[in-house]
Parts: C-alpha cells; structure tokens; sequence
C-alpha cells in the first residue's frame, strides 16, 4: 500500500471510532436529560439535570423539601423562591412527585 492510501484507510478508521462513540454515548445522554426527576426524593445531581435548574436552586429544592415536608404536587416547585411558572413550564414533562 501507498502511504496516501495508508493515511486514507487511518482516516476512515477514526471516522467510524468517532461514529461509533457518539451512536454509544448520545442516547445515553438524551435519556438522562428527558428521565423523570422526582422533586421529593432527587438528588442535587438529578435536580440539576432540569433546564434552569443549577447547584443553588437544587440546594433550595433540598431545603424546601426538609422544611416544609413534600411536595404535594409537582407545580408545587414554584413555591420555592426563585423558581417561577417559567421554569415549572419548561420541566413540567420530567418533574414527578411520585
């Protein structure tokens, strides 16, 4: 083989690592951004991975829940402050109080 055609052939062979990575890995991550979140019971970790929810709000999530007792519903995450009816509309699909 010519060095081209070896180059070539190292080429297309990253190119199906790359493929095959992202087909592995990406359903995996879509999964875990679209997995009911369970506002009573989630961890920090799992309250994060709501849209416009980071460290801080999951924190205020934790400390409503152990002051207050559990939600009752899962619109019931606006009475945390700072969390308004954008948010709830933007996660409602994923936030269960099961």
């Amino acid at each position: 083989m010519k060095k081209e055609e070896i180059m070539k052939v190292k080429r297309i062979l990253v190119v199906l690592v790359i493929v095959s990575f992202v087909a592995g890995v990406l359903p995996f991550a879509l999964a875990e951004q679209n997995a009911k979140v369970n506002i009573n019971t989630a961890s920090l970790e799992e309250l994060v991975s709501l849209k416009g929810i980071g460290p801080t709000y999951a924190e205020k999530i934790i400390t409503y829940r152990q002051t207050h007792g559990p939600f009752e519903k899962a619109e019931d995450i606006t009475k945390v402050k700072g969390i308004g009816w954008k948010t709830y509309e933007v996660n409602k699909g994923r936030i269960t109080v099961e």
